[in-house]
Protein backbone atom coordinates (compact mmCIF):
# COMPACT_ATOMS: atom_id res chain seq x y z
CA UNK A 1 0.00 0.00 0.00
CA UNK A 2 1.39 2.98 -1.20
CA UNK A 3 1.16 6.13 1.11
CA UNK A 4 1.62 9.94 0.55
CA UNK A 5 3.73 12.23 3.05
CA UNK A 6 2.90 15.80 3.03
CA UNK A 7 5.34 18.54 4.66
CA UNK A 8 3.72 20.84 6.64
CA UNK A 9 5.52 23.46 6.65
CA UNK A 10 6.65 23.41 2.83
CA UNK A 11 3.43 23.01 1.71
CA UNK A 12 1.26 25.79 0.56
CA UNK A 13 -2.07 24.46 -0.02
CA UNK A 14 -2.31 25.39 -3.68
CA UNK A 15 -4.72 22.55 -4.22
CA UNK A 16 -2.81 21.54 -7.52
CA UNK A 17 -2.24 17.86 -5.88
CA UNK A 18 -5.42 16.97 -5.52
CA UNK A 19 -6.40 18.60 -9.28
CA UNK A 20 -3.46 16.50 -11.06
CA UNK A 21 -4.10 13.48 -9.26
CA UNK A 22 -5.50 10.84 -11.85
CA UNK A 23 -7.05 8.67 -9.05
CA UNK A 24 -9.13 11.37 -7.26
CA UNK A 25 -8.30 10.31 -3.86
CA UNK A 26 -6.27 13.29 -2.82
CA UNK A 27 -8.23 16.00 -0.67
CA UNK A 28 -7.90 19.65 -1.50
CA UNK A 29 -6.37 21.58 1.39
CA UNK A 30 -7.41 24.27 3.05
CA UNK A 31 -5.65 26.57 5.56
CA UNK A 32 -6.41 24.33 8.46
CA UNK A 33 -5.94 21.06 6.50
CA UNK A 34 -3.08 19.40 4.49
CA UNK A 35 -3.49 17.54 1.51
CA UNK A 36 -4.22 13.78 2.19
CA UNK A 37 -5.00 10.03 0.68
CA UNK A 38 -9.21 10.29 1.24
CA UNK A 39 -9.66 7.37 4.14
CA UNK A 40 -9.83 4.09 2.96
CA UNK A 41 -8.50 5.03 -0.27
CA UNK A 42 -5.19 4.30 -0.26
CA UNK A 43 -5.21 1.08 -2.02
CA UNK A 44 -6.52 3.18 -4.97
CA UNK A 45 -3.33 4.85 -5.29
CA UNK A 46 -0.97 3.60 -8.16
CA UNK A 47 2.15 5.38 -7.00
CA UNK A 48 2.25 7.28 -10.34
CA UNK A 49 3.85 10.17 -8.56
CA UNK A 50 2.02 13.50 -10.21
CA UNK A 51 1.26 15.09 -7.16
CA UNK A 52 5.11 14.93 -6.05
CA UNK A 53 6.24 15.98 -9.73
CA UNK A 54 3.93 18.74 -9.65
CA UNK A 55 4.40 20.22 -6.20
CA UNK A 56 6.71 23.40 -6.73
CA UNK A 57 7.83 23.12 -2.96
CA UNK A 58 8.31 19.43 -2.68
CA UNK A 59 6.05 18.82 0.25
CA UNK A 60 4.73 16.11 -1.48
CA UNK A 61 6.73 12.08 -1.57
CA UNK A 62 5.19 9.19 -2.21
CA UNK A 63 6.12 6.06 -0.65
CA UNK A 64 8.73 8.03 1.66
CA UNK A 65 9.79 5.16 4.08
CA UNK A 66 10.77 3.27 0.31
CA UNK A 67 14.18 5.45 0.49
CA UNK A 68 13.21 6.83 -2.37
CA UNK A 69 15.45 10.15 -3.19
CA UNK A 70 13.37 12.99 -4.44
CA UNK A 71 14.49 14.12 -7.84
CA UNK A 72 14.67 17.40 -9.62
CA UNK A 73 13.05 16.83 -12.86
CA UNK A 74 13.85 19.01 -16.21
CA UNK A 75 13.38 23.16 -15.50
CA UNK A 76 12.53 23.30 -19.36
CA UNK A 77 15.58 25.05 -20.20
CA UNK A 78 18.24 23.46 -22.44
CA UNK A 79 16.82 21.44 -24.52
CA UNK A 80 15.40 23.64 -27.69
CA UNK A 81 12.59 22.35 -29.96
CA UNK A 82 15.45 22.80 -32.43
CA UNK A 83 17.84 20.79 -30.32
CA UNK A 84 15.16 17.98 -29.58
CA UNK A 85 13.92 17.51 -33.55
CA UNK A 86 17.59 17.46 -34.88
CA UNK A 87 18.39 14.72 -31.81
CA UNK A 88 14.75 12.70 -32.71
CA UNK A 89 15.41 12.48 -36.31
CA UNK A 90 18.99 11.67 -36.16
CA UNK A 91 18.03 8.41 -34.63
CA UNK A 92 19.30 5.21 -36.79
CA UNK A 93 18.37 1.50 -36.84
CA UNK A 94 22.51 0.43 -36.60
CA UNK A 95 23.46 -2.92 -38.60
CA UNK A 96 27.53 -2.16 -38.38
CA UNK A 97 28.87 -2.27 -34.99
CA UNK A 98 32.47 -2.62 -33.36
CA UNK A 99 33.65 -5.32 -31.38
CA UNK A 100 34.06 -2.85 -28.30
CA UNK A 101 31.38 -4.06 -25.78
CA UNK A 102 29.05 -1.86 -24.10
CA UNK A 103 29.14 -1.72 -20.18
CA UNK A 104 27.10 -2.84 -17.85
CA UNK A 105 27.34 0.41 -16.47
CA UNK A 106 26.13 1.94 -19.43
CA UNK A 107 23.87 -0.42 -20.19
CA UNK A 108 21.98 -0.14 -16.66
CA UNK A 109 22.04 4.03 -17.16
CA UNK A 110 20.03 3.37 -20.57
CA UNK A 111 17.12 0.98 -18.85
CA UNK A 112 16.86 3.16 -15.74
CA UNK A 113 15.82 5.97 -18.12
CA UNK A 114 12.98 3.28 -19.54
CA UNK A 115 11.72 2.45 -15.77
CA UNK A 116 10.24 5.97 -16.47
CA UNK A 117 8.20 5.34 -19.62
CA UNK A 118 4.25 5.37 -19.49
CA UNK A 119 2.52 2.46 -18.44
CA UNK A 120 -1.08 1.72 -18.41
CA UNK A 121 -2.54 2.22 -14.76
CA UNK A 122 1.42 3.11 -13.91
CA UNK A 123 1.84 -0.79 -13.83
CA UNK A 124 5.53 -0.93 -15.09
CA UNK A 125 5.05 -4.59 -16.23
CA UNK A 126 8.58 -4.67 -17.63
CA UNK A 127 11.20 -6.30 -16.69
CA UNK A 128 14.37 -7.20 -18.66
CA UNK A 129 16.91 -9.35 -20.02
CA UNK A 130 20.37 -8.52 -21.36
CA UNK A 131 22.12 -10.86 -23.51
CA UNK A 132 25.43 -9.32 -23.02
CA UNK A 133 28.08 -12.28 -24.58
CA UNK A 134 28.48 -11.85 -27.83
CA UNK A 135 28.79 -15.52 -28.22
CA UNK A 136 25.37 -16.06 -26.88
CA UNK A 137 24.02 -13.20 -29.31
CA UNK A 138 25.38 -15.52 -32.46
CA UNK A 139 23.40 -18.18 -30.59
CA UNK A 140 20.19 -16.72 -30.61
CA UNK A 141 20.74 -15.54 -33.64
CA UNK A 142 21.58 -19.60 -35.50
CA UNK A 143 18.57 -20.47 -33.19
CA UNK A 144 16.72 -18.20 -35.36
CA UNK A 145 17.92 -19.75 -38.65
CA UNK A 146 16.89 -23.00 -37.32
CA UNK A 147 12.82 -21.60 -36.81
CA UNK A 148 13.13 -19.71 -40.57
CA UNK A 149 13.66 -23.70 -41.63
CA UNK A 150 11.03 -24.68 -40.26
CA UNK A 151 9.01 -22.26 -42.33
CA UNK A 152 10.23 -23.15 -45.61
CA UNK A 153 6.84 -24.06 -47.55
CA UNK A 154 4.15 -23.42 -45.34
CA UNK A 155 1.96 -20.32 -45.40
CA UNK A 156 3.77 -18.48 -42.52
CA UNK A 157 4.57 -14.99 -43.99
CA UNK A 158 7.99 -14.93 -43.85
CA UNK A 159 8.21 -18.16 -46.04
CA UNK A 160 8.82 -16.71 -49.49
CA UNK A 161 12.21 -14.67 -47.67
CA UNK A 162 13.55 -17.28 -45.57
CA UNK A 163 15.69 -19.09 -48.67
CA UNK A 164 17.38 -16.03 -48.93
CA UNK A 165 18.13 -15.47 -45.47
CA UNK A 166 19.11 -19.22 -45.10
CA UNK A 167 21.31 -18.95 -47.71
CA UNK A 168 23.34 -15.77 -46.74
CA UNK A 169 23.07 -17.35 -43.21
CA UNK A 170 25.07 -20.39 -44.65
CA UNK A 171 27.84 -18.17 -46.74
CA UNK A 172 28.53 -16.51 -43.04
CA UNK A 173 26.84 -13.94 -43.07
CA UNK A 174 24.81 -12.64 -39.80
CA UNK A 175 21.37 -11.73 -41.44
CA UNK A 176 19.46 -12.12 -38.44
CA UNK A 177 21.47 -9.96 -35.59
CA UNK A 178 23.75 -8.47 -37.83
CA UNK A 179 26.90 -9.10 -35.78
CA UNK A 180 25.74 -6.89 -32.45
CA UNK A 181 27.58 -7.33 -29.60
CA UNK A 182 24.08 -7.62 -27.51
CA UNK A 183 20.96 -8.16 -27.17
CA UNK A 184 18.40 -5.84 -25.02
CA UNK A 185 14.92 -8.43 -24.54
CA UNK A 186 12.17 -7.22 -22.47
CA UNK A 187 10.09 -9.86 -20.75
CA UNK A 188 6.25 -9.21 -19.36
CA UNK A 189 3.85 -11.85 -17.95
CA UNK A 190 1.64 -13.67 -20.62
CA UNK A 191 -1.58 -12.73 -18.86
CA UNK A 192 -1.30 -8.74 -18.62
CA UNK A 193 -2.43 -7.87 -21.94
CA UNK A 194 -1.79 -4.39 -21.17
CA UNK A 195 2.02 -4.73 -21.03
CA UNK A 196 2.39 -5.43 -24.55
CA UNK A 197 2.01 -1.90 -25.44
CA UNK A 198 3.57 -0.72 -22.16
CA UNK A 199 6.92 -2.92 -23.43
CA UNK A 200 6.66 -1.29 -26.37
CA UNK A 201 6.86 2.38 -25.05
CA UNK A 202 9.54 1.04 -22.95
CA UNK A 203 11.84 -0.42 -25.72
CA UNK A 204 11.25 2.86 -27.59
CA UNK A 205 12.65 4.79 -24.68
CA UNK A 206 16.11 2.28 -25.47
CA UNK A 207 16.18 3.51 -28.59
CA UNK A 208 15.81 6.90 -28.14
CA UNK A 209 18.08 7.24 -25.00
CA UNK A 210 20.71 5.07 -26.34
CA UNK A 211 22.63 7.47 -29.32
CA UNK A 212 22.99 10.14 -25.88
CA UNK A 213 25.66 7.18 -24.71
CA UNK A 214 26.87 6.64 -27.83
CA UNK A 215 24.98 3.13 -28.44
CA UNK A 216 23.55 2.13 -31.73
CA UNK A 217 20.20 0.20 -31.52
CA UNK A 218 18.31 -1.67 -34.32
CA UNK A 219 15.02 -3.74 -33.50
CA UNK A 220 15.62 -7.65 -33.93
CA UNK A 221 12.52 -8.45 -35.88
CA UNK A 222 13.56 -11.55 -36.70
CA UNK A 223 14.35 -12.44 -33.33
CA UNK A 224 11.09 -11.33 -32.00
CA UNK A 225 9.40 -13.32 -34.66
CA UNK A 226 10.88 -16.30 -33.44
CA UNK A 227 10.98 -16.30 -29.73
CA UNK A 228 7.08 -16.33 -29.74
CA UNK A 229 7.44 -19.55 -31.12
CA UNK A 230 10.35 -21.36 -30.87
CA UNK A 231 11.01 -23.56 -27.67
CA UNK A 232 14.83 -23.55 -28.02
CA UNK A 233 14.95 -19.86 -27.22
CA UNK A 234 12.45 -20.09 -24.59
CA UNK A 235 14.77 -22.68 -23.36
CA UNK A 236 18.03 -20.27 -23.78
CA UNK A 237 16.40 -16.89 -22.17
CA UNK A 238 15.23 -19.30 -19.34
CA UNK A 239 12.74 -16.56 -17.98
CA UNK A 240 10.81 -16.99 -14.79
CA UNK A 241 7.54 -18.76 -15.29
CA UNK A 242 4.76 -17.18 -16.57
CA UNK A 243 6.35 -14.50 -18.12
CA UNK A 244 7.70 -13.86 -22.28
CA UNK A 245 9.07 -11.93 -24.14
CA UNK A 246 7.81 -9.43 -25.84
CA UNK A 247 10.46 -7.98 -28.37
CA UNK A 248 14.49 -7.54 -29.16
CA UNK A 249 16.61 -4.80 -29.85
CA UNK A 250 20.16 -5.44 -31.33
CA UNK A 251 22.83 -2.93 -29.71
CA UNK A 252 26.50 -1.81 -28.99
CA UNK A 253 28.75 0.80 -30.50
CA UNK A 254 27.79 2.43 -34.13
CA UNK A 255 31.09 1.53 -36.58
CA UNK A 256 29.67 4.11 -38.65
CA UNK A 257 28.54 7.90 -37.82
CA UNK A 258 25.87 9.47 -39.05
CA UNK A 259 26.17 12.66 -40.63
CA UNK A 260 22.24 13.95 -42.23
CA UNK A 261 19.09 13.10 -41.79
CA UNK A 262 17.36 11.30 -45.02
CA UNK A 263 13.53 12.03 -46.14
CA UNK A 264 10.46 10.43 -44.84
CA UNK A 265 7.09 10.24 -46.40
CA UNK A 266 5.50 13.84 -46.19
CA UNK A 267 3.23 14.16 -42.89
CA UNK A 268 -0.47 13.35 -43.69
CA UNK A 269 -2.50 14.69 -41.03
CA UNK A 270 -6.24 14.67 -40.51
CA UNK A 271 -7.79 17.92 -38.62
CA UNK A 272 -11.23 17.54 -37.18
Amino acid sequence: MMTVSVESDSCTRCGICSTICPMGIITPADKDTLPGIIPGMESSCIACGQCEAFCKTGAIVVDKGSGHVVQKAWDGSGITPALLDTYMKSRRSIRQFKNDPVSRETILAILDICRYAASGCNGQPVEWLVIHKPEEVHRIAELTIEWMRTLVNTDHPLSPFVPGLISGWEAGIDVICRGAPHLLIPHIEEKNQMAYTDGIIALTHADLAAPAFGVGMCWAGFVAAASGSYAPLMELYNLPSGRIPLYALMFGYPKYKPYHIPERKKLQVIWH
